[in-house]
């Protein structure tokens, strides 16, 4: 094989690696591409990574993983999720080039039971643990089980610190992370959950920003992460101050990780904040419930230029501006919070964040506040990417599932799938329009005859841009419990160039 031929399947193989590895060949002629254009295929391996799913002896955790139907999707592959230590610290096999890692040996992995085992794709899969002692876990999709899998771990723990329903998507590892909406402050006990899934030591830096800068750090020369291992790090063990909104950005300097803070209040409850998307101008902040009675925004920019954003809310009816709240000033390198009361006043919507001078990037996320007096629940909600072309959202139940979706600025047309039960039922669909500038709570269909739990898939037929979250709730002795996921892309194709043979090249 010449050198030519080389360079473009490395260069194939380095664009797959976005979500995992795509099918390096050609569409069909039915559905194939001009020539030179990019053919969209599905990936043929995910990776996803769970945190450590509490600090509490009475917490009972579950785990359902899901993979939609993939028109393409290679025959054959599975997924399963697994503690993370039950992996050896051999390397794996490149399924690219053939060649193996760095040690020349093949992954082999403990005989130990699988956390989950997930069955064909369309058709939800649980699993459960409790108490304190749960693993971080790693999971890994190949073939027709790998486009688009979802994992979704939640946790509902009755009482103390954090006390409610906790709720958090697997994901995939990455190198730089951020979270607005942490905090250092009295009443919370916020963790920031690193797993590495690789086979060598992670290094990771770790910043703490608050109301004016940057906080001096007890991690001077970064934090290593074992291989195949969860690092809970507690944020007030990294500085001296106590302050109550802070932006957390992790930089990994060496190798990958999968990143989540978890944030535990005593008297309101808590749930994971995930990593807010990356710094833009232009941010949306889907599905925020229309019963809440305080939300509270954090915004971030790592630029050298202070921000100003417009703050509009999307509702049913279309885009309005908070009275009072208009505008915000994000001064550069400092954390800015601002309570927006009850902001939706008894109607779905979703924040959209606008420049209004100059276009500076930021990060951003909400916090949401259900209930009153001593019956509050937290939950957050980051900045996120839009829906693309499909995104997956699993454990949903008939009646204690919200799908929130807006068209911050045009009309879109989506469908919405409900998956067979995991124990039983059809899968159903239905089309919805979502007009632009509004934010709509689906009433999403129900598998029939279901039985178990069931996944939504949310796919983008045509118009503008979609943005979408889930509320999960699960009210227990008078305490509204919820949590809340938003719906990115699932990343479940890539885009793979189309190239031609040239017997040009030979001559040269």
């Amino acid at each position: 094989m010449n050198r030519t031929t080389l360079s473009l399947i490395a260069g194939t193989a380095a664009l797959a690696a976005v979500t995992g590895f795509a099918a390096i060949n050609t569409p069909d002629a039915s559905g194939a591409a001009p020539a030179g254009a990019a053919a969209r295929l599905p990936v043929e391996r995910t990776s996803l990574l769970c945190p450590a799913p509490s600090i509490s002896d009475i917490a009972e955790t579950s785990y359902t993983s899901f993979t939609p139907v993939t028109k393409g999707a290679v025959s054959g592959g599975k997924a399963e999720l697994r503690a993370a230590t039950e992996q050896s610290a051999d390397a794996t096999n490149d399924s690219t080039s053939g060649k193996t890692g760095k040690t020349g040996k093949s992954t082999q992995k403990k005989t130990a039971k699988p956390v989950l085992t997930p069955k064909d794709p369309g058709t939800p899969v649980t699993g459960d643990t409790s108490g304190a002692d749960a693993p971080a876990l790693v999971g890994t999709a190949e073939g027709k089980a790998a486009p688009g899998w979802t994992v979704q771990e939640t946790t509902e723990v009755a009482a103390g610190t954090g006390r409610g329903l906790q709720g958090v998507n697997c994901t995939a590892p990455d190198t730089e992370f951020w979270f607005p909406g942490a905090s250092t402050g009295a009443d919370r006990t916020d963790y920031l959950h690193l797993t590495n899934p690789d086979d060598s030591a992670a290094v990771v830096d770790i910043d703490l920003y608050g109301k004016d800068g940057s906080l001096k750090s007890t991690l001077a020369d970064g934090l290593t992460v074992q291989p195949h291992a969860g690092e809970p790090v507690l944020l007030s063990t990294l500085t001296g101050e106590k302050q109550d909104n802070l932006t957390v950005h992790v930089n990994v300097r060496s190798g990958r990780v999968g990143a989540a803070v978890q944030a535990l209040d005593d008297k309101l409850g808590g749930d994971w904040l995930p990593a807010a998307t990356e710094p833009a101008p232009d941010l949306v902040l889907p599905g925020i419930p229309k019963d809440a009675t305080s939300v509270r925004l954090i915004a971030f920019t790592p630029g050298d230029a202070d921000a100003d954003l417009k703050l509009r809310l999307a509702s049913p009816g279309g885009l309005i501006t908070p009275a009072g709240h208009e505008t915000l000033h994000v001064k550069s390198g400092m954390t800015t919070a601002v309570d927006l009361g009850d902001v939706t006043r008894g109607e779905a919507g979703s924040l959209v964040l606008t420049p209004s001078d100059q276009s500076v990037p930021v990060v951003a996320a909400l916090r949401v506040i259900r209930g009153t007096g001593a019956k509050q629940e937290t939950a957050f909600i980051p900045a996120t990417s839009p829906i693309g072309t499909r995104a997956t959202s699993a454990d949903n139940s008939g009646k204690n599932s919200t799908l929130s979706l807006t068209a911050p600025t045009a009309t879109a047309q989506v469908k919405v799938t409900a998956s067979a039960g995991s124990e039983g039922g059809t899968a159903v669909s239905k089309t919805y329009t979502i007009k632009s500038g509004t934010t709509q709570n689906i009433a999403a269909p129900v598998p029939t005859g279901l039985k178990g739990t069931y996944a939504l898939t949310v796919e983008r037929l045509s118009g503008g841009p979609v943005y979408g979250s889930r509320t999960l709730a699960a009210t227990e002795e008078g305490v509204p419990g919820f949590t809340i996921q938003t719906l990115p892309d699932d990343r479940g194709t890539v885009s793979v160039p189309k190239a031609d043979e040239d017997l040009a090249v030979l001559q040269k």
